[in-house]
C-alpha cells in the first residue's frame, strides 16, 4: 500500500519576489541607498522586512512590488539618462562614503547585525577613499595600536575574498564583527586571524589569542583603506 504523500517543506519563491531580488541588486546604490531608505518607500515598518525578503527569499507582498515598480520606474524603463546618472555618481562622491555607528559588546566583539538595516549617521569625504564603500568606527582594543577604540576605518568591499596576507580586514564571521589581521593558515581555505595587541595578557596567556577561520565561512570581507581619529561628519 502506497504511503500518503508529505506535505512539501520546500519554500515556493513566487517569480515577482526572484525578480524584486535582482532588481534590487541593481538599483541599489543608485534609486536609494540601502534598506532603511526602501522599506520606508515602500510602506514597511522595518528594515529588515528588506532584509527577509533579499537574504531569507520571504516572498514580497505583490502591492509592495508593485510599488516599488512604480516608484523607480524611471530607472527601471532606462528614462534616466548618462547626465543623471553622471549627475548622480558625481553627488554621491561628493556627498562621500556612509558611515553606520554600531556599538560593542563587554568583551569588545560587536555581535552581528545588517547595516543595511541601519541609517548612516554621517558622511566621509576626503581623498584617497573613493572606491571605499563604507566607514565603521573601531571598538575595543584587540588591534592597538595599529587601530584606536573610538577611530573611525574606511573599509572596500571584498567580493571575491581574495586575502593578501598580512592585511588588516574587517570581518563578519559566525555571530560576531572583527576587525584582525589576517595571516595565511596552514591549509589555502583557511586564514588566521591575528590580533596586533600582544601585550594583554590573562593570566599567562594573551587575551586577544589568534584563531583560524574557514574563508568559505566569513559572511562579509573588507580591506581596511584608511584610519581616521576623528568624526568627519
Amino acid at each position: 500500500m502506497d504511503e500518503p504523500l508529505k506535505p512539501s517543506k520546500i519554500k515556493t519563491i513566487r517569480p515577482e519576489t526572484l525578480e524584486f531580488i535582482i532588481l534590487y541588486n541593481q538599483l541599489r546604490g543608485k534609486a536609494f541607498s540601502g534598506n532603511a531608505q526602501l522599506a520606508e518607500a515602500l510602506g514597511y515598518n522595518s528594515a529588515s522586512s528588506i532584509t527577509e525578503i533579499i537574504k531569507s527569499r520571504q516572498n514580497i507582498d505583490p502591492e509592495k512590488f508593485r510599488i516599488f515598480k512604480e516608484k523607480y520606474s524611471d530607472f527601471l524603463s532606462g528614462k534616466k539618462n548618462t547626465n543623471n546618472y553622471e549627475n548622480t555618481a558625481v553627488s554621491r562622491l561628493s556627498a562621500g562614503i556612509p558611515m553606520f555607528e554600531i556599538t560593542a559588546t563587554a568583551t569588545g566583539v560587536e555581535v552581528y547585525s545588517d547595516i543595511n538595516d541601519k541609517e548612516p549617521v554621517g558622511h566621509m569625504n576626503f581623498p584617497g577613499i573613493e572606491d571605499c564603500d563604507f566607514a565603521l568606527p573601531v571598538w575595543g582594543h584587540s588591534m592597538y595600536p595599529y587601530l584606536e577604540n573610538g577611530c573611525w576605518v574606511a573599509l572596500k568591499v571584498i567580493h571575491d575574498k581574495k586575502i593578501l596576507p598580512g592585511e588588516v580586514y574587517y570581518i563578519e564571521w559566525g555571530d560576531y564583527r572583527m576587525y584582525k589581521r589576517l595571516l595565511a593558515g596552514d591549509s589555502p581555505d583557511e586564514v588566521i586571524a591575528h590580533s596586533d595587541n600582544v601585550t594583554e595578557l590573562v593570566g599567562d596567556r594573551l587575551k586577544y589569542a589568534p584563531f583560524v577561520v574557514k574563508i568559505a565561512d566569513i559572511k562579509k570581507l573588507c580591506l581596511v583603506k584608511d584610519i581616521h581619529k576623528k568624526h568627519n561628519h
